[in-house]
């Protein structure tokens, strides 16, 4: 698969910087986000954190999410850079999710349109959906269907093989925190603190940079928020 991207569009770069600025300002619990490179809108770096109470706790996972020039008409792309054992993960790290699969009418996929992605959509409905997934894995259609088969055995008591994956991975990724210099949140109080001073100071972009002078770059949150809690 080629690593060339489409030319960006002023729009898109317009949208992403007002996404960013959001989650900085507003950020998802369990989730950092930053840039792989700062003057590079369109390729982001998350860290997410197990949420406690599940079988993830205590993990730290590394992902990557590339956006398309022509975003958000069309979805970015949604891959784990650590080995993570879930149904809906193929081996590459690719997330098969609907809301990241193109708006299209296709029958035979097992999903309606209105599942897909649309421009209505943002990092913030993808980043919940993801953190959804690993809680409650579709087992209907999976990617990984003997990480599919473990889930339904251990669901049904028959098997611990699929937790006994899991807790491995978390083990493993508790080693690469320690190497990353990050502190994992394992409780609910500290998985719920909000980190943006820390989020803000690991990076000198400045975003507003990427405005024209007269674009309101705070007018639009609150339809944010409010598309987040339609979905």
């Amino acid at each position: 698969m080629s690593n060339h991207m489409p030319l960006p569009m002023a729009g898109s770069a317009k949208a992403l910087a007002k996404e960013l600025m959001n989650l900085q300002e507003e950020p998802v619990e369990g989730f950092k986000i930053t840039l792989v490179e700062e003057n590079n809108l369109y390729d982001w770096q998350v860290a997410i954190f197990g949420p406690p109470g599940t079988l993830y706790q205590g993990g730290y996972f590394k992902a990557h999410i590339r956006f398309p020039g022509d975003y958000p008409y069309s979805p970015p792309s949604f891959r784990f850079l650590s080995h993570i054992w879930h149904p809906n993960v193929y081996e590459n790290g690719e997330v098969c999710i609907s809301i990241l699969h193109a708006p299209i009418d296709d029958p035979q996929a097992g999903e309606l349109p209105q599942e897909r992605w649309n421009p209505t959509q943002n990092v913030r409905t993808i980043l919940m959906s993801v953190i959804s997934l690993l809680n409650e894995p579709n087992t209907f259609s999976p990617a990984n269907v003997d990480a599919s088969i473990m889930f339904r055995d251990w669901r049904e008591r028959k098997s611990t093989k699929y937790e006994d994956y899991v807790k491995q991975q978390v083990s493993d990724s508790q080693r690469e925190a320690d190497r990353d210099g990050v502190v994992v949140p394992t409780t609910v109080e500290e998985y719920c603190v909000k980190t943006t001073v820390a989020q803000e100071s690991e990076s000198s972009l400045n975003v507003e940079e990427f405005y024209d002078e007269d674009i309101d770059i705070c007018g639009d949150d609150d339809e944010d928020m409010q598309d987040v809690e339609s979905d």
